[in-house]
C-alpha cells in the first residue's frame, strides 16, 4: 500500500491532534525541565518504564539476528578458506575472489533493501533477507566445485545486503531516542558475535578431513536465519513505516507498547506524522520512489548533503581503516608474525573475535551516556595507534626481535578489533541509522550501507595482492594513515545526536550548515527546513515536545 498523498498545507495544519498538553519550547538543553504538565506522565512512565524497556529490548534483539549472519560469514571464512583451498585446489586470486565478492554482492541486496523496506515494510524486508541468506548457505554446503561455491556466496550476500541495512533503521525508528544509541548497536554486538562463533566453529571442525571440515562450517550458519523465522511473528512493524502507509491507528499501538505514557504517545505520534507528510508535499508531484533516488544523487538543500557526507563518509572509514583485513586475514597475519601451526593460527583468531565482542559492551553501556562523538574519538585514535604499532612490530620480525615482534603483534591486532568496537564498529550504524529524513531514510541508509560493502569488498579482495606489493608491514602502515584521516573527518563533520529525537536530528541537519550541535542548542528551526505550520499557526513553530522518547 502507498502512502496516502496530501495536496494542502492547511489540511496538514488541521488533521495532526497535538494533543492538549503538548509543548512547544527552544531546545536548550539533552533533558527537558520537568513541569506540572507533564509530572502525570513521568509517573506513569516510571511504573511502566520496565514492561515498555523489556518489549523494545526484545525487539532490537530480534531485529538484529540477520547480523549473526554477516558477522559468522566473516569469521568462518577466515578459517575455513584454509581447507577450501586444500580441497578445491583454488588459486590466490581466486581466494581473494571468494573471500572478497561477498560485500561486493551485498551492495545489490542493501540497494533492493531500501526499495524493499519501503514497499512491504521493515519487519518483512529482514525476512526477506534471511530466506535469501538460507538459500546461498545450503547452496555453498552442497558445492562440489569452486563455481558452485561461488554461486552460493553471490546469493548469501544478496541476502547480507539485505539485512545489513534493514536492522539499523528499524531499530533506531521502534526505540526510545534516549536509548536509541545503545540500541541500535545490537546489530554491532550480533556481527561481532557471529565473528567469534565462526572463529570457534573453525577451530572446533578443523580436526575432520579437508573436504568435510569447510562445508559443516559453512552449514552452521544457516540456523541464525531459522530463528528470524519465528522472531517474525513476535517483532511489530515500525510505527514511522506505518505512519508513511496512512495505518496511524496501528502506529499508535505499537508506540503505546514502547512509549508507557499516552500524552508522549500523542506527541510522538503528531511529530511523526509531520516528518512524514513533509516528504509527501515534496513528492505530490512526482513519483516518490524517483524523488527518493533523485534527492539522493542530487540533494536539493545542503542539509541533506551534508547527511549524505557524514553517513557515506563513515561507513566507508570504518571499512578502509582495514578492520576485514583483520577479521577475514588474521591466519596470514599472524603467519607473518611468526605462528606457523594451524591449530595455534585458529586458536589465536579466536582471542581476536572474544576481544571484539567483549569491548563492544562497552559502546552499549556508554554511546548513549558519553554521546557518540566522544566514542568516534576514542576509536579513530586508539586505532591509529594500534594499526601503527602492528606496522612496526611486523617490521622487525626481519631484524632478529622475532618473539618479541610476535607477542606484539596479537596484541596490536587485539587492540586494532577492541578500539573498533568501541566506536567506530557501532557508532557507524547507529548514526547512519539516525541522522536521514523519515522519507529518505531506508534508502539513504541503503545508499551508505553500499559505500561500507563496497570498500570492505575493495579491502578483501585486494589485500593478499597489496601484501606482495608493500609487504604485511606496508599494509598496515597504510590503514594507520587512513586511520588518522577518520580522526580529522569525525572532528570536522561528525555532530553529536546523543539524547535528541529522529526529528530533532533531522532539524538540526537541515537549519545548520556547519556546527549542528551549536545551532541546534541556540534556537528553534522548522521541521525539516520544509516550513510546514501546525494547527493553522505559523510556520515557525518546531515540533519540540516536553517528553522526549
Amino acid at each position: 500500500m502507498g502512502p496516502q498523498e496530501i495536496g494542502k498545507e492547511d489540511e496538514l495544519s488541521s488533521s495532526v491532534d497535538l494533543g492538549s498538553k503538548n509543548k512547544y519550547r527552544k531546545i536548550d538543553s539533552e533533558l527537558p525541565e520537568d513541569d506540572d504538565d507533564n509530572t502525570s506522565g513521568h509517573i506513569q512512565q516510571s511504573h511502566g518504564f520496565s514492561s515498555t524497556r523489556k518489549y523494545v529490548l526484545a525487539c532490537a534483539f530480534f531485529a538484529s539476528l540477520n547480523s549473526v549472519l554477516l558477522g559468522y560469514d566473516v569469521g568462518v571464512m577466515s578459517g575455513a578458506i584454509i581447507f577450501i583451498q586444500e580441497d578445491l585446489m583454488i588459486t590466490e586470486v581466486q581466494e581473494e575472489v571468494l573471500v572478497g565478492c561477498l560485500s561486493i554482492v551485498s551492495v545489490f541486496g542493501s540497494l533492493a533493501g531500501g526499495r524493499a523496506s519501503d514497499a512491504i515494510g521493515r519487519k518483512w524486508t529482514m525476512g526477506l533477507a534471511a530466506i535469501i541468506f538460507q538459500m546461498g548457505a545450503i547452496t555453498m554446503t552442497l558445492a562440489p566445485s569452486f563455481h558452485m561455491l561461488m554461486a552460493g556466496r553471490l546469493l548469501a550476500g544478496v541476502g547480507i545486503g539485505f539485512g545489513v541495512m534493514i536492522a539499523p533503521v528499524y531499530i533506531a525508528e521502534i526505540s526510545p531516542a534516549l536509548s536509541r544509541g545503545s540500541l541500535t548497536s545490537f546489530p554491532e554486538i550480533f556481527i561481532n558475535l557471529g565473528i567469534l562463533l565462526g572463529y570457534v566453529s573453525n577451530y572446533a571442525f578443523s580436526g575432520l578431513p579437508a573436504h568435510t571440515s569447510w562445508r559443516i562450517m559453512l552449514a552452521v550458519g544457516i540456523m541464525p536465519s531459522v530463528f528470524i523465522g519465528f522472531a517474525l511473528f513476535i517483532i511489530p512493524e515500525s510505527p514511522r513505516w506505518l505512519v508513511m502507509q496512512n495505518r496511524i491507528h496501528e502506529a499508535r499501538a505499537v508506540l503505546l507498547k514502547t512509549i508507557e505514557s499516552e500524552t508522549e504517545v500523542a506527541e510522538r505520534l503528531a511529530e511523526i506524522q509531520l516528518a512524514a507528510a513533509a516528504g509527501l508535499l515534496i513528492t505530490s508531484t512526482s513519483s516518490i520512489s524517483t524523488w527518493h533516488w533523485h534527492e539522493l544523487w542530487r540533494p536539493s538543500s545542503p542539509g541533506v548533503s551534508r547527511m549524505l557526507v557524514v553517513g557515506i563518509g563513515i561507513q566507508c572509514f570504518q571499512q578502509i581503516t582495514g578492520i576485514d583485513a583483520l577479521v577475514y586475514y588474521s591466519p596470514e597475519i599472524f603467519k607473518a608474525a611468526g605462528i606457523k601451526d594451524n591449530a595455534k593460527l585458529l586458536a589465536a583468531t579466536v582471542a581476536v573475535g572474544v576481544t571484539k565482542t567483549g569491548f563492544i559492551l562497552i559502546a552499549i553501556l556508554l554511546i548513549d551516556r558519553v554521546g557518540r562523538k566522544p566514542l568516534l574519538y576514542i576509536s579513530t585514535i586508539g586505532m591509529t595507534v594500534c594499526l601503527f604499532t602492528l606496522a612496526a612490530s611486523l617490521s622487525f620480525l626481519g631484524k632478529g626481535n622475532g618473539k618479541a615482534g610476535t607477542v606484539l603483534s596479537v596484541l596490536s591486532v587485539c587492540g586494532d578489533v577492541a578500539f573498533f568496537s568501541v566506536g567506530l564498529g557501532p557508532v557507524c550504524w547507529v548514526l547512519t541509522s539516525e541522522i536521514f529524513p523519515l522519507k529518505l531514510r531506508a534508502q539513504a541508509v541503503a545508499l551508505a550501507a553500499v559505500g561500507n560493502r563496497v570498500c570492505s569488498g575493495l579491502v578483501a579482495m585486494s589485500f593478499l595482492s597489496l601484501l606482495s606489493v608493500i609487504t604485511v608491514a606496508g599494509s598496515f602502515f597504510m590503514f594507520s594513515i587512513i586511520s588518522v584521516l577518520a580522526v580529522v573527518f569525525v572532528y570536522a563533520l561528525v555532530p553529536e545526536t546523543k539524547g535528541k529525537t529522529l526529528e530533532q536530528i533531522e532539524t538540526m541537519f537541515m537549519s545548520s550548515s556547519g556546527s549542528g550541535d551549536k545551532q541546534l542548542d541556540e534556537g528553534e528551526f522548522e521541521l525539516g527546513g520544509l516550513g510546514l505550520g501546525v494547527g493553522g499557526h505559523s510556520s515557525k513553530h518546531l515540533i519540540t515536545p516536553s517528553h522526549k522518547v
